[in-house]
């Protein structure tokens, strides 16, 4: 008799599924490209032409293994961020880390704090160690800091998740906000700030924590705002015992060494930094301005991408999507509610924004028939 692998109970347990449905599936699946690809929260804009530069010189040398150490690249990191090597892990995206640091601190049953429509990778993560995941509902439309503390006080959680600024909603919450609730971090729980898309928000949003305070772990990417999405580099910031104990159980050759250039070339362009985060700006005014065009609100954003109110229920909002996709338009939608009234509508060049000017007033129509 031939039989399967054996495979875990846990495993066994867990559905076979991706935590997001890409838009090459969608593509695939309708027979067509997507004329305006912004549901992903892609940096349209790409990244800078130094970091395009240095990836091609390093294509010649691709047979060899990255640095294991990404040696280079933490120590630009830790000149950029005034902190040392040996607090900076980088690491494949912020969702390769969120996976190292579940299998480094989940055991099945361990409690974990988010919230109810937060990025769901994360949930993806702690469930694949066999974490108890507890979910919080949004309050006004942001992540609860306060309310998810006290629920991991009262659980004795392991992890509490938290986005500043948030996804997918792009709302926020000022960074002395969270400095004043620093002091209710339960004893034995490390808190996730991820901060994915930190650089495009206003001053005084990041909040001023110590980097070696044992308490946080800080998540930044190259995705966003450097444009570099395809390539998979993200870094966590922490204190040095827990950085460390990523060597423990990451993967050493994970880290493309391409894309190590990449990073490296793309920090060390301020000045294309500052013109994309320009560029999102005013793309976050242009989806604003179409979205009152045709009576719906857009949430402020901090973020790439801007949340729209529908106006209706969650069905409504997916048949908006689903009517926006149909015409070439790829965009997505929270997941939970109260957040899936909206749409979640990734900055674009003017070309995107333009067939999104033209499709949304028919998908709208489309949809209330």
């Amino acid at each position: 008799m031939t039989h399967g692998p054996r495979l875990t109970r846990l495993a066994q347990s867990l559905p076979a599924t991706v935590p997001f449905v890409g838009p090459e599936a969608q593509e695939r699946a309708r027979g067509a490209a997507f004329s305006a690809r912004i549901g992903a929260n892609e940096n349209v804009f790409g990244p800078s032409p130094k970091a395009i530069k240095a990836m091609r010189d390093a294509a010649p040398g691709i047979w060899m293994y990255g640095d294991p150490e990404s040696h280079d690249l933490r120590a630009a990191l830790a000149r950029h961020h005034g902190v040392q090597p040996e607090n900076i892990m980088v690491g494949e995206g912020i969702d390769g880390l969120l996976g190292y640091l579940a299998r480094l601190t989940i055991e099945p049953d361990d409690h974990v704090v988010t919230s109810d429509g937060a990025y769901p990778t994360f949930n993806y993560h702690v469930a694949g160690f066999g974490g108890d995941l507890i979910k919080l509902p949004y309050r006004d439309d942001r992540e609860d800091l306060p309310a998810l503390l006290e629920k991991a006080a009262e659980t004795q959680a392991k992890l509490v998740y938290f986005a500043n600024p948030d996804n997918p909603m792009g709302t926020w919450t000022d960074g002395a906000e969270i400095e004043a609730a620093l002091d209710s971090i339960p004893e034995g729980t490390l808190l996730i700030l991820d901060e994915a898309y930190v650089e495009f928000a206003p001053a005084g949003i990041a909040p001023v924590i110590d980097t070696d305070d044992p308490r946080v772990i800080r998540m930044r990417t190259f995705s966003k705002a450097y444009g570099m999405a395809g390539a998979r580099v993200g870094y966590a910031m922490g204190a040095a015992p827990l950085i460390n104990a990523f060597n423990k159980i990451r993967n050493h050759f994970g880290m493309n060494r391409a894309a190590q250039a990449g990073a490296l070339a793309a920090l060390d362009d301020p000045q294309y930094l500052a013109q994309t985060i320009a560029d999102v700006a005013h793309a976050r005014d242009e989806i604003t301005r179409i979205a009152a065009a045709n009576g719906l609100a857009a949430l402020l954003s901090a973020t790439n991408f801007v949340a729209v109110d529908c106006g209706g229920d969650s069905a409504f909002a997916k048949a908006v999507l689903d009517q926006l996709v149909a015409r070439g338009v790829f965009v997505r939608m929270p997941f939970a509610a109260p957040g899936n009234r909206c749409i979640r509508i990734s900055c674009g060049r003017p070309a995107d924004l333009a067939l999104l000017e033209k499709t949304l007033p028919e998908a709208l129509a489309a949809a209330r028939d």
